[in-house]
């Protein structure tokens, strides 16, 4: 996944904050995701999201709303209309700046304005919600004990998620001029409804009533035991693989007679590296592999890097050497794991080295054996080790012939 940060103008001219989230190849299409009610575009649920995204080819752009987060204005200025308002804006930056969007999705009160905002949004062919209120008027309750201070006053001091923020009457009564009923029951694009039945902010009903409103397509998925929030990172990412599946449905088929396939000979690797990244498609055999490179030095870490497999090959070869011996011996193995890390080392620093200049590789493998073993077969078995055949390759001398293809 490709991060970048971007800035785009609302209505009344202040800059939202926002990020981007692109496949390493051509996005093949983009995505609008509204966070949830006094939360940001950073939360880490809509990160995961994003990714799951990211990775079926669709780029995702995530923004802070009026107020919130990196975004300019006051909170207390905002109002439902408002975020409406400040999605259609994100639909204008996306349209001229990359391409109009294709899936609207919203978390919670973000997903009710994304069921508002969608009617006037052409370009949506599907649109989803995580744990969202059937009606904006649903969070009125998280203003209870203040109402009589907003009546009064025309503004109060309330304590949302943990943090405080001013609110003011407008908010409340600018709830009430929405109505998501027929809204719902004329979208005309597919809905998917994610909720999770244990939700104790927004209640299960929710997600029944907007089921019920909708007309087909329309689809709804459990989130089992997540909480409002999803802060459990596997709730996260299940609803970020489901939702994936699920908009692919709706996007134009790829046009596999025109893709490049990797394709690998048996006792053949293969890889394939971009030019927009170092994201790499390895091919063995039939199966495939993701290599990149840390964030650090200029990767997106969807994958282990080069030295990483290479340190996978010594550390599986040596425990399905461990477990050809301890089956051979008849000893009682229940597991073998082996750790390896990778480093470069001084030559100098290193005693039992021919080489004396520069820097050496050097592999650490430590050795984790369960079972019944005596002192004596641990340590022939730490001897084993070292007739692993990548251990072994790694200690012979090597040639490596390219040429040109």
């Amino acid at each position: 996944m490709q991060t970048k940060r971007v800035n785009f103008t609302n209505d009344e001219g202040l800059t939202l904050s926002g990020i981007l989230d692109q496949p390493q190849t051509t996005p093949r299409a983009y995505a609008l995701f509204a966070h949830c009610f006094t939360c940001s575009k950073n939360l880490k649920a809509a990160t995961n999201i994003s990714r799951s995204l990211t990775d079926a080819g669709i780029a995702v752009l995530r923004f802070d709303f009026t107020g919130l987060g990196q975004s300019e204005g006051e909170f207390a200025d905002t109002n439902f209309s408002s975020n409406v308002s400040d999605l259609l804006a994100a639909v204008r930056f996306l349209e001229e700046e990359h391409a109009a969007p294709a899936i609207l999705l919203g978390h919670s009160l973000g997903g009710t304005a994304v069921l508002q905002a969608a009617s006037q949004v052409p370009s949506a062919v599907a649109v989803a919600t995580i744990g969202s209120p059937a009606e904006p008027t649903h969070v009125r309750h998280m203003f209870s004990g203040a109402e009589s201070e907003l009546e009064k006053k025309g503004h109060a001091e309330v304590n949302l998620g943990g943090r405080p923020f001013t609110v003011k009457q407008q908010f409340l009564d600018d709830l009430e001029t929405h109505e998501l009923g027929e809204t719902v029951a004329g979208l005309r694009k597919a809905l998917l409804v994610m909720h999770a039945p244990l939700d104790a902010v927004v209640e299960i009903d929710n997600a029944s009533t907007l089921f019920l409103r909708a007309k087909h397509p329309k689809s709804y998925v459990s989130l089992d035991k997540a909480d409002h929030l999803l802060t459990r990172e596997e709730d996260s990412l299940y609803a970020g693989h489901v939702l994936a599946a699920w908009a692919t449905r709706y996007l134009p088929a790829i046009d596999v007679s025109t893709e490049e396939t990797l394709s690998a000979e048996s006792g053949e690797v293969v890889a394939r590296t971009w030019s927009d990244g170092f994201r790499t498609e390895i091919r063995a055999g039939e199966h495939r592999i993701v290599a990149d490179e840390p964030a650090s030095v200029g990767g997106t870490n969807l994958g282990p890097s080069p030295y990483d497999l290479l340190s996978a090959a010594l550390a599986s070869c040596t425990t399905m050497t461990l477990k050809m011996y301890a089956s051979f011996k008849q000893l009682s193995l229940e597991s073998a794991t082996v750790r390896v890390s990778h480093g470069k080392v001084h030559a100098e620093d290193c005693a039992d080295c021919e080489t004396k200049d520069g820097k050496i590789d050097e592999f650490r493998r430590v050795l984790e054996l369960e079972g019944d073993l005596t002192d004596a077969e641990r340590q022939r078995m730490l001897e084993i080790a070292d007739r692993c055949p990548v251990h072994r390759t790694l200690h012979s001398e090597v040639k490596v012939r390219t040429e040109l293809g």
